[in-house]
């Protein structure tokens, strides 16, 4: 039965991460027409089709009433992104931060943060404070494309635009039965060993919903497209909290008891500060911040899991 459920976790992660995909370069294919900067497409339509998987994983956990899934599945996201997504990107190819288009975002990526902590010291999430992240959601949206510099960097894609709605249409499938897979099958995993569901979703489902991420910013550092890789996990952070916690709050209000939620908010709050002193002060992240970052996250989720 255990290698049944694994079976269906690989499985969804599979068509999570293929749904994923499409849906990107689908959301690129379409952002192109309006001649929209790259950080933009980042920040926004990328940074929101790499959060699907999150979107999806977290709803299903609150149909399922496992509450703690969805909240650990957006909390080890954000740490994931920026603490592994960010830190084998540059690894790869460390990063010269040559412009203050981030700090925005940025700052907007800190008071999401921050409001997921205050909406959580009651230990639940009501429909009303769902509300308010959507509010949250559509301001930054708002904000982030007015503020849009035209022709920033050119993002070159052969998909044209019946190739594009088709992509977003099997995306859109893709991540939905993806996300069933990987939820069900997550509960069944975590019941067999008596692991906590919060420790599931803070350490398998985050990560599993975390590659999307992975993928997209390593191809865009790779292409040279840096705004598009700092844009997307900058903006899926955002995404995570006002799109994910607020649309899966407004169908199940998401409440939990877990005595390990401030650490895990403490660590998400360090690696945001250590990625705004990369951006605004050392102007650069090296392949050294790549390995700290790395070992840090490591070592965050062994301790979650021991």
């Amino acid at each position: 039965m255990i290698g049944y459920d694994i079976g269906l976790l690989i499985l969804g992660l599979v068509i999570l991460i293929f749904g994923g995909e499409l849906l990107v370069r689908s959301a690129v294919s379409f952002a192109e027409k309006f001649g929209v900067s790259s950080f933009l497409i980042g920040v926004t339509v990328v940074s929101f089709g790499t959060s699907i998987p999150e979107l999806m994983v977290s709803i299903q956990a609150a149909m399922d009433q496992a509450a703690d899934i969805a909240i650990g599945n957006v909390l080890g996201s954000n740490i994931a992104n920026i603490a592994l997504v960010l830190g084998v990107s540059v690894v790869i190819r460390p990063l010269s931060i040559t412009t203050n288009t981030y700090k925005l975002s940025w700052w907007v990526m800190l008071v999401s943060s921050l409001l997921f902590i205050l909406f959580l010291l009651d230990n639940v999430i009501t429909k009303m404070e769902g509300l308010l992240l959507i509010a949250g959601l559509f301001c930054f949206i708002f904000f982030s494309i007015k503020r849009n510099i035209p022709n920033e960097e050119s993002i070159i894609s052969k998909i044209n635009i019946q190739t594009g709605i088709l992509f977003f249409v099997l995306g859109s499938i893709g991540l939905y039965f993806g996300s069933e897979l990987f939820v069900e099958s997550a509960i069944s995993i975590a019941s067999f060993f008596n692991v906590p569901k919060f420790v599931i979703g803070i350490t398998v489902v985050a990560l599993g919903t975390s590659l999307p991420e992975l993928v997209t910013s390593i191809i865009a550092l790779m292409k040279g497209q840096n705004n598009i890789s700092l844009g997307n996990l900058i903006g899926s952070n955002i995404f995570n909290v006002f799109a994910v916690l607020g649309i899966t709050s407004l169908i199940q209000e998401l409440g939990t008891s877990s005595i390990l939620l401030f650490l895990d908010f403490g660590v998400m709050l360090a690696v945001i500060l250590v990625f705004g002193y990369q951006l605004f002060i050392r102007k650069k992240i090296s392949r050294t911040a790549g390995f700290i970052l790395l070992s840090g996250y490591f070592s965050y989720m062994l301790f979650s899991v021991f």
